[in-house]
C-alpha cells in the first residue's frame, strides 16, 4: 500500500493504479489510516509506525474543511483550485473513530478536539423532524441531493459518542449514542436478526444488509453495555453476530462483499469476542486466508480482486487491515 500508493510529499494516497493523477477520496484515506493503525497497534512493529501515525493525521488535513456551520471533513482532498466536494457523515464517522485511536495511541491533544467536532457534526445531521417516516437516524451526506437516513451513518457515529463517553464520561454524548443505537434498530432491524441500509423519506427501506453495518451495530451494543452495565445490549450484539456469521457463510456472501466492509465487521466481532462472548471466527479466518494466498499478487503484494476492475487503495487498506486485527486475534505478533 505504501509502496504503490503513498505520496510523500502532501502525505496524501493515489486513488488507483495506474496512477489516473488523482489523490484518493476521504473514505479510503480513512481505511489506509485505520490500517495504520492496526498495524501500529502490533507491539513488534509498533514504534517503526509511530511516524506513520503522525503522516496520517498531517494527510488527514487537506481533508478539512473550517467553513461548514459546523466544520467538517470533505469527501475530496481540498485545494486553492478545487472546488468543495460533499461532506458525508460515515466519512465523517470513520475519520473520527481513527482519530480517537490516534490520540489513544500517541497522546495526540487535537487528535481528541477533532473528533469531538465530527461527533457535533454527526448530531447536526439528526433527522428531527417529526413528520417523516421512521423519524430519526443520521443524514448520509449534507447536501440537499440525498436525504436517506442509514445504518452506517449513525450506528458509527453512535460508536464515536461512546468512545469520546469512555474518555470523558461526556453524558450527553452517552444519551446520544442511545438514541442513534435504538434508532438504528427500531427502523432498520430486518427480521432475520441483520440490518438492513437505510430508509428514505418516502418511507422506502433500502434492504442490502451490509456486512459493515452488521458490525458497527455489534460494536456499539457492545461498547453501550460497558457503559451503562445493562447486559442486554451486549447480548444483541451476540445475536447479531451470530446471525451474521451464519448468513455470510452461505455460498459466496462473504467474498461478495467489499474488502474494507468485512474488515470493518470483523473488527467488531472482535470487540465482541474482547467483552466475553464466544463466537467462531473461522469464516473470517478462511477469508483472510483467501485475500493473502488468492486476492494478492506475489510479485506486487497488491491485491488484485479481478483482472477488469482497477487496483485501488480501499482494497490495499482493507486487506492491511483484516491482516493485522487477525494477527491480533490469534495471539501473532
Amino acid at each position: 500500500m505504501q509502496r504503490g500508493f503513498f505520496l510523500p510529499r502532501r502525505k496524501l494516497y493515489r486513488a488507483t493504479l495506474p496512477d489516473d493523477g488523482h489523490t484518493s477520496f476521504l473514505w479510503p484515506f480513512s481505511q489506509a489510516f485505520a490500517a495504520t493503525l492496526d498495524l501500529a497497534e502490533l507491539p513488534a512493529i509498533a514504534e517503526r509506525l509511530r511516524p506513520d501515525v503522525a503522516d496520517r493525521l498531517d494527510g488527514l488535513a487537506h481533508y478539512w474543511n473550517g467553513h461548514g456551520h459546523p466544520p467538517a471533513y470533505d469527501s475530496a482532498a481540498r485545494s486553492w483550485f478545487s472546488a468543495p466536494s460533499d461532506q458525508f457523515t460515515d466519512d465523517n464517522a470513520w475519520v473520527g473513530l481513527q482519530l480517537v485511536r490516534a490520540h489513544e495511541l500517541t497522546g495526540e491533544a487535537a487528535a481528541l478536539d477533532r473528533a469531538r467536532d465530527i461527533l457535533r457534526f454527526l448530531i447536526d445531521n439528526w433527522d428531527d423532524d417529526p413528520s417523516h417516516p421512521d423519524p430519526g437516524g443520521v443524514f448520509w451526506v449534507r447536501a440537499g441531493w440525498c436525504r436517506d437516513r442509514n445504518t452506517v451513518s449513525t450506528a458509527p457515529a453512535a460508536i464515536l459518542a461512546l468512545r469520546l463517553h469512555a474518555l470523558a464520561g461526556d453524558a450527553d454524548a452517552l444519551s446520544w449514542a442511545t438514541r442513534m443505537y435504538d434508532w438504528v434498530r427500531q427502523a432498520l432491524l430486518a427480521p432475520n436478526g441483520l440490518y438492513w441500509d437505510h430508509v428514505d423519506l418516502a418511507g422506502t427501506v433500502e434492504r442490502t444488509q451490509w456486512s459493515y453495518n452488521q458490525g458497527t451495530m455489534v460494536g456499539a451494543g457492545v461498547l453501550l453495555a460497558g457503559a451503562t452495565g445493562d447486559d442486554a445490549y451486549r447480548e444483541q450484539a451476540a445475536r447479531t453476530a451470530r446471525a451474521a456469521l451464519a448468513f455470510y457463510a452461505e455460498g459466496d456472501r462473504l467474498a461478495g462483499q467489499e474488502p474494507a466492509f468485512n474488515a470493518i465487521f470483523l473488527e467488531h466481532l472482535l470487540l465482541l469476542r474482547a467483552s466475553g462472548v464466544d463466537l467462531d471466527l473461522t469464516l473470517l479466518r478462511g477469508y483472510g486466508e483467501w485475500l493473502w494466498e488468492s486476492a494478492r499478487d506475489p510479485g506486487s503484494g497488491l491485491v488484485v480482486l479481478a483482472p477488469d476492475r482497477p487496483i485501488d487503495l480501499l482494497q490495499q487498506a482493507a486487506a492491511s487491515r483484516i491482516c493485522a486485527l487477525l494477527a491480533r486475534s490469534s495471539g501473532s505478533r
